[in-house]
């Protein structure tokens, strides 16, 4: 191999250029992979990921979530962003490595819903800040009592570790808790589809029970909460043995506490009784009272195998928190108070690969909505997916769906051409992102298939609103009819029965009404 002077290189020389890489660093360069890949979408990617993490703090410490978000322009192309929140607040000892150490978090490996789990969005938008500007990260911290913590923070990329540039204690006269950031980024502030408003707004209806302010370059708006309370919180659950894989199984094996394979299996599994273990066991010609850290490769093979063979009942689904379809349709009211028909449906949990999933969905439709073809709100985790909409299992759910037997207009295989919204949560406790932008949902047939059984529930709520619609515009149109001759009919009634118009109008008014009252009748009877 030659160098930048064309000599060709020796072994050595080559094996003295091999270094190791952090994470910090791989990022620094790879900033794409995270959501910066432009001005536009950075900007909103840096609010995203504070804004989340908020809500996730919140919700673990039982806090009825309100979050104040400022983005304000500082220079050309430079915006100051602030997110503040009421959560529980972070020890101090732990704010450095929890905003400036990449893999550093509390959720990677607890199995229960949650926004966030790589510990990476927050390091990710504070990297972008130190990147792009050169500008440290303001953090202000309190769990209530009568201390503030102040740091100010940036991250040793070729370390993967935090710089603390200052520390300080201040006073705490109100027993202020929560947590406040600051960062100075490159950027781009827009108000289109794929915008910072928009993704705050879309937060607010997935989350009906946190309130958003956001002050941002063009104004304050304010999204109030609707759901007075908090959903119930996740459980944790252990994982289960169909989803776990060969190499994760032989890690298990290594770091776990139990001092027999019967123990290992009913210990560190969901689902797995005594009998299920003595089972796999069997299957995999292995002694129960076997050590764990003694087996070797082939037999960690067998006990794999064995696993996926024995019958087990699926993972606890109370790993999982949908929102109320109530508070759902409140927060789609209160955003899209225009609309005539709003309905939402939950998908019983079910499985891929071994991790609970579950889909909850909602449509709204409407001629004042002001859209000629479907909009698309996709969800993880009730966080809003903004960007790489046609690359998501969702968008193809939604495509897939046969829209036009509900009374929907569709070409073939695209999103319906009809005035409504379509939202799509997909919750679970392993979001299988195609990136880690977390942008996309990868497509398994089993979660296709899922969101398409609710996208269907959705379309026939819809073909029966659409129907009612229909018939309410036909006794309409034939109504006008009737009256658009009755002063002609009245006149030559009277006529001939040389009775008062008024009496003659007030007659056949009368009978135009019971019979309209007899076709509503007859009509709900029909639908019931």
């Amino acid at each position: 191999m030659d160098n930048i002077e064309g000599r060709i290189l020796t072994g050595e020389e080559l094996a003295e250029k091999i270094r190791e890489v952090s994470i910090a660093e791989f990022f620094e360069k790879n900033r794409h992979l995270l959501g910066y890949e432009n001005p536009v979408k950075s900007l909103f990617t840096v609010v995203k990921e504070f804004v989340d993490n908020s809500i996730d703090a919140c919700l673990e410490a039982r806090i009825l979530p309100t979050i104040k978000v400022l983005v304000k322009q500082v220079s050309e192309n430079r915006y100051r962003v602030k997110v503040e929140d009421n959560g529980p607040g972070i020890h101090p000892k732990k704010v450095p490595i929890a905003f400036a150490k990449f893999l550093v978090g509390s959720k990677f490996y607890r199995l229960r819903q949650s926004i966030g789990t790589q510990g990476i969005g927050a390091k990710g938008a504070i990297l972008y800040a130190q990147l792009t500007t050169g500008k440290s990260a303001k953090v202000e911290t309190s769990t209530g009592n009568d201390k503030i913590h102040y740091f100010e923070l940036m991250i040793d990329v070729l370390k993967n570790e935090p710089i603390i540039l200052k520390h300080e204690v201040r006073e705490n006269p109100k027993k202020w808790h929560g947590t406040k950031i600051e960062v100075i980024v490159e950027g781009r502030y827009i108000e289109k589809r794929q915008s910072i408003p928009e993704y705050l707004k879309l937060i607010s209806i997935a989350n009906p029970y946190v309130t958003i302010t956001f002050d941002g370059p063009n104004g304050v708006l304010k999204f109030k909460r609707v759901m007075p309370k908090l959903p119930k919180l996740p459980r944790e659950i252990k994982p289960h043995p169909y989803g776990v894989e060969l190499g994760r199984l032989k890690r298990m094996l290594k770091m776990t506490k139990s001092t027999t394979v019967l123990n290992f299996l009913m210990n560190e599994f969901s689902r797995v009784g005594r009998d299920s273990a003595l089972k796999i066991c069997k299957l995999a010609k292995i002694d129960p009272k076997t050590d764990p850290h003694k087996l070797v490769h082939n037999q960690i093979e067998k006990l794999h195998k064995a696993m996926t063979m024995v019958k087990l009942l699926s993972p606890p689904m109370d790993c999982l928190s949908p929102i109320n379809p109530n508070y759902l349709i409140e927060a789609l009211k209160r955003e899209y108070p225009n609309a005539e028909f709003f309905h939402a449906v939950i998908r019983k949990p079910t499985v891929y690969r071994g991790y609970p999933f579950q889909v909850e969905a909602a449509i709204v439709y409407g001629d004042e909505l002001g859209v000629s073809s479907a909009k698309l709100i996709r969800l993880a985790n009730h966080t809003p997916l903004l960007y790489n909409q046609s690359d998501c299992v969702i968008t193809k759910a939604v495509s897939e769906t046969n829209w036009r037997s509900y009374g929907v207009s569709q070409s073939e295989g695209s999103i319906p051409q009809a005035p409504m919204i379509i939202l799509v949560d997909f919750l679970s406790v392993w979001i299988p992102y195609k990136s880690e932008g977390k942008e996309a949902i990868a497509q398994y047939p089993e979660i296709l298939k899922e969101i398409k059984l609710a996208l269907q529930e959705l379309g026939r709520n819809l073909k029966v609103f659409m129907n009612k619609k229909r018939r309410e515009i036909e006794k309409k149109r034939k109504r006008q009819i009737f009256e658009r001759y009755l002063p002609e009919v009245v006149s030559s009634i009277a006529k001939i029965t040389d009775k008062k118009e008024d009496q003659i109008k007030k007659m056949i008014e009368n009978l135009l009404n019971k019979k309209f009252v007899e076709i509503n009748n007859k009509t709900k009877g029909e639908e019931e």
